[in-house]
């Protein structure tokens, strides 16, 4: 007879059926894969990955220098390593961050790294002690310098839209307490224009990797000519932008490009109407007019949690040490003596 075994026919369909499934899986385990490899690289902000690496890459310098291996290394190449870093002249927390970024490029490329060996937390605290550990950050921004540098853009606003779109970046960045990553990250449907004033969304942010989100509320200034809300109407009404990035840069000609300005940015156009308004730009940068925001918040009174909701930090001590530089003269004994 001619006929085929019923069973042969089932386990053909059966054996089709799991090469079908098996196919299924590895093309699944790829997809897992890449979204896995995805994952990873957006658990971190994309310049905390870039400053990773750049740490990381000094780190290397030094070991192919002196003939050490730099992947894996051992605690005592570290340690020798940040001893080098403290015969120069970098700060404290730039060699806490190495430290840190070493020892997460480990974690990264599946080696093991013990960053609190005694030799190399011992060292540290060697380090700090015949080094310091005192932070000395940018200046602040404050309340008249700011109304100098306004006063110096619309003096010389040859040009216009460039002006506008300065000052506004200047005072939008005060009047939040915003990073200067923050201010250029802004897209004009982040802006909710309200009877007070009005209201910005940011959607990320360093202390926010997860994009929580942090509505700030900005109210209209008595004195119009420093207002933000105010500033930032005329900039959106002369730069006929609809939608997209709010800071854009400009080509040749002034003409305004769909492109997103660059923090670095922010530093520069603050640096540049400082010295045209007389003022030393050297010790200040882009983060002047976040802490210049705290600064003159806590000089005016303004309660600590009043300020933290502003700017965002989630921890109190970088807004205490505002605080405390704001009420240096404030509440000086010396202020009791009478000479």
């Amino acid at each position: 007879m001619t006929l085929e075994n019923p069973c042969y026919i089932t386990s053909d369909n059966k054996w089709l059926s799991i090469v079908k499934s098996m196919n299924n899986i590895i093309t699944d385990l790829k997809a897992l894969k890449e979204e896995t490899l995805l994952n990873l690289k957006s658990s971190k902000a994309t310049n905390t990955v870039r400053a990773y690496k750049s740490d990381f890459n000094d780190f290397s310098l030094f070991c192919s220098q002196n003939g050490f291996k730099s992947l894996p290394s051992e605690p005592k190449i570290v340690s020798l390593y940040l001893t080098n870093l403290s015969s120069k002249k970098i700060k404290m927390s730039t060699i806490k961050r190495r430290l840190v970024s070493i020892g997460v490029i480990h974690k990264l490329k599946g080696h093991y790294l013990d960053t609190k060996h005694p030799s190399i937390i011992e060292n540290i605290m060697g380090i700090k002690r015949r080094k310091g550990n005192i932070q000395i950050g940018k200046k602040p921004l404050l309340i008249n310098d700011l109304k100098n540098i306004i006063n110096v853009i619309d003096n010389i606003n040859k040009e216009k839209i460039l002006g506008i779109r300065d000052r506004t970046i200047i005072l939008i960045g005060f009047a939040g307490g915003f990073r200067r990553n923050e201010i250029v990250s802004l897209n004009y449907d982040d802006l909710d224009f309200v009877t007070e004033g009005l209201k910005i969304k940011l959607t990320r942010s360093k202390t926010d990797q997860f994009g929580q989100g942090l509505l700030k509320g900005v109210p209209y200034f008595d004195n119009t000519k420093y207002c933000p809300v105010i500033s930032i109407k005329n900039w959106i009404k002369i730069s006929k932008i609809t939608t997209g990035p709010l800071f854009r840069r400009f080509t040749k000609g002034s003409k305004l490009s769909e492109k997103r300005l660059t923090d670095q940015s922010v530093a520069l156009i603050i640096k540049k109407y400082l010295e045209l308004a007389g003022v030393n730009s050297r010790n200040y940068s882009g983060h002047s007019l976040r802490s210049g925001f705290a600064t003159s918040a806590a000089e005016s009174g303004a309660e600590e949690r009043n300020i933290m909701a502003m700017t965002g930090h989630k921890s109190p001590e970088m807004v205490r040490r505002y605080i405390k530089e704001a009420n240096l003269f404030k509440n000086n004994a010396l202020n009791k003596i009478k000479l």
